[in-house]
């Protein structure tokens, strides 16, 4: 379950104070499949950023699985996102130097995790990529570059993942083919799923369709099609 009380998040901006996120409360069950709409600057990435772990809020408590996270240290904060937690990224962040392959079994083998050879083989397949392990990300397409990402990000076999833009560098036919890859593997390993897109198709199709606007939820909906699917 991820949970956020409270949360706000401000910066200095020309020695004034900048909010991105103004206090907000969340409560994310597992299993939920959750999109977070909005345009640009209205505080999605950063939202999705304070739940990784990855930046700090300025104010309220962040608690994935009962467990605080706000004042963690790097180590324990990496330790979560090796365990429980799984990202994607707009522009993939594939390491060029390592095969397909070596993207997703790598970060499995520096966390010492047992069979996987066999892991790695078993995500390459579920993201139709099986042919294709042993080729460069600059010897993939863009579709295939995300698909290798997805196939990284459920390598530690995470209880949540997280989606930044991941459609945003793809066409339209990649789009898609990457959002029900996610969709797939979401529901096939029960995992919760928070997608921040600017794709209203997309997130209408989520469990819950959460909308930001210069830092605020103004509107949060329960998508009765995707419940009901």
């Amino acid at each position: 379950m991820i949970e956020l009380y409270k949360v706000s998040k401000q910066v200095p901006s020309g020695g004034e104070t900048l909010t991105i996120l103004h206090e907000l409360d969340l409560v994310i069950p597992d299993g939920q499949f959750v999109s977070v709409i909005g345009p640009s600057g209205s505080g999605k990435s950063t939202l999705l950023g304070l739940i990784a772990g990855l930046d700090a809020p300025t104010s309220g408590d962040i608690r994935i699985d009962g467990q605080s996270i706000v004042g963690a240290g790097e180590d324990a904060l990496a330790e979560l996102r090796g365990e429980k937690i799984g990202i994607v990224f707009q522009s993939f962040h594939l390491i060029p130097s390592l095969t397909a392959y070596e993207n997703i079994i790598v970060p499995m083998e520096i966390a010492g995790l047992k069979g996987a050879k066999e892991r790695t083989h078993e995500l390459l397949e579920d993201v139709d990529l099986l042919a294709r392990a042993h080729h460069y990300p600059s010897q993939l397409s863009g579709g295939e570059q995300q698909r290798v990402a997805i196939a990284r990000a459920f390598a530690n076999n995470p209880k949540i993942l997280l989606a930044d833009e991941p459609t945003g560098n793809l066409d339209s036919q990649n789009g898609r083919h990457v959002f029900d890859l996610m969709i797939q593997m979401n529901r096939r390993r029960n995992a919760t799923l928070l997608l921040v897109t600017h794709d209203h198709d997309l997130a209408s199709q989520a469990d819950r369709r959460i909308s930001l606007r210069d830092g605020r939820v103004v509107k949060e909906e329960v998508m009765v099609e995707a419940a009901q699917s």
